[in-house]
């Protein structure tokens, strides 16, 4: 992402947290920059090493990510073994992702990639929150 769009982004979503009574932070300024230079799906380790030099205190990296994910600017997926990723939503709705058992690669699917695995447990009184997920297999190198 650019200087002018991340920069764009700091402000919007400053105005965003002022409306609901809230501050733009150093740290939640830092890591949205860090964010809008990260490719990928980055960790809250590689946000850490980026955000401020590495210089903010990983809880307050932490709380950021917390702040910024309820405020729908960072969508977060848990990946297997536990692992969580991070993304900016500034241009890209909410996703399904698909992550590989061999390398690690994580892809972004169509949010409705899911809709006949949703609809099936919703038919089951079951609510299924796919964005916050993610499924395995192996990508097409690692076959």
């Amino acid at each position: 992402m650019s200087q002018t769009r991340a920069a764009a982004l700091v402000e919007q979503v400053g105005a965003e947290l002022r409306e609901r009574g809230e501050r733009m932070t150093g740290p939640r300024r830092a890591v949205l920059l860090a964010l809008a230079s990260l490719p990928g799906h980055p960790s809250v380790e590689d946000i850490h090493a980026v955000a401020d030099g590495g210089r903010l205190p990983r809880s307050s990296v932490y709380r950021a990510l917390e702040a910024l994910s309820a405020l729908g600017v960072v969508q977060h997926i848990h990946l297997g073994h536990g692992a969580t990723a991070y993304h900016l939503r500034d241009t890209d709705p909410a996703h399904v992702h698909a992550e590989c058992r061999g390398c690690g690669a994580v892809l972004d699917l169509p949010a409705n990639a899911l809709d006949p695995v949703v609809e099936h447990l919703a038919s089951l009184g079951f609510r299924l929150d796919a964005a916050h997920t993610s499924v395995s297999g192996r990508c097409a190198d690692c076959r």
